[in-house]
């Protein structure tokens, strides 16, 4: 009967699909225990990443003063030993001295954002950002910032900024991602997900995290037709999969018959019912069902190989 809920869900999942087409701090999502580690590692060295390919990039470009590059060099070491207060010093030591320059204003930004100081890293990132106004990095952890501090509009608006800065960066559309599902826009979600598997396909988390968005789509479409149309034949077959699901067949039948009241020329709730009767191994009802289906879907693959097994199982328990 498992196989039974699988092929019933699976079969409607075709039908669903069209529904589809917050780096931070803090994070509620729900995640596998074994991944919570390796996760807060990973954010960490996010934020070094970053931080390093900042440095080296102003520093390939030409970018720093040699007494400014210096500065910044004892800082990063501070930084890798992770000595935060070490390095929070050196760059504000530079703020002092009247050095402006955006890879201080970021990197006091970065060790306020590891220290969970999100709204004074939101005024350093943005103090970055009036210099150079497209340094990517500092617009993600901006945005990673902002979202932890639950201003979600506002972290969209950066994290899709750095997105067009940083189109190849997995961080970047993961922490996109999480801001459209803070804000409940989980069709947004789903395509920063997907892009995020594109990305990176040999990461699991980021797969799981696609799985759970397509989760919280479902949920939300159906709380769309909830308020749209509340006795859609959609939501009567939905409660019918559940049913399904916890092995509870009378009421998943109930659940389907209604669906089938509420639209009787919608199709999959006949080829659901025959699945059931036929795995009660009540062929008669089975094939009448699978026979209802074909007359709404004739060109149903999955109704037609379901009659085939219906009537070889009806002819096989005739005496």
């Amino acid at each position: 009967m498992r196989a039974l809920a699988h092929l019933i869900c699976s079969n409607d999942a075709g039908s669903r699909a069209g529904f589809a087409e917050r780096i931070t701090m803090s994070d509620d999502w729900p995640k596998p225990v074994r991944c919570v580690l390796r996760w807060k590692a990973l954010r960490l060295g996010i934020i070094f990443l970053l931080f390093f390919w900042t440095a080296a990039g102003a520093f390939a470009q030409g970018n720093v003063p040699p007494e400014l590059e210096a500065k910044i060099a004892s800082g990063v070491q501070a930084l890798k030993s992770g000595d935060l207060e070490s390095a929070a010093e050196v760059f504000a030591s530079a703020l002092r001295q009247g050095i402006k320059h955006p890879l201080i204003y970021h990197n006091l930004g970065v060790i306020a954002q590891l220290r969970g100081e999100h709204a004074e890293a939101v005024t350093r990132f943005r103090q970055a950002l009036a210099l150079q106004p497209e340094y990517g990095p500092s617009r993600l952890l901006l945005g990673a910032s902002l979202l932890a501090l639950r201003k979600n509009a506002e972290a969209v608006h950066e994290l899709k900024r750095a997105s067009s800065l940083m189109p190849e960066e997995p961080q970047v559309h993961l922490q996109l991602a999480k801001a459209y599902g803070a804000s409940d826009n989980w069709l947004a979600a789903v395509q920063e997900f997907q892009k995020l598997v594109q990305l990176s396909p040999q990461e699991p988390e980021y797969s799981y995290q696609l799985g759970t968005a397509w989760a919280k789509l479902s949920g939300w479409s159906y709380g769309q037709i909830t308020k749209i149309k509340p006795n859609s034949a959609r939501l009567h077959q939905a409660l019918g999969q559940d049913y399904v699901m916890q092995e509870k067949y009378d009421l998943a039948m109930a659940a389907y018959q209604q669906a089938g009241q509420s639209d009787p020329k919608m199709p999959e709730i006949h080829l659901a019912m025959s699945l059931i009767w036929f795995e009660l191994k009540e062929f008669d009802k089975a094939s009448a069902e699978i026979d209802l289906e074909l007359k709404l879907v004739p060109e149903s693959k999955a109704a037609v190989d379901a009659k085939t097994k219906i009537d070889a199982a009806l002819a096989a328990s005739k005496p």
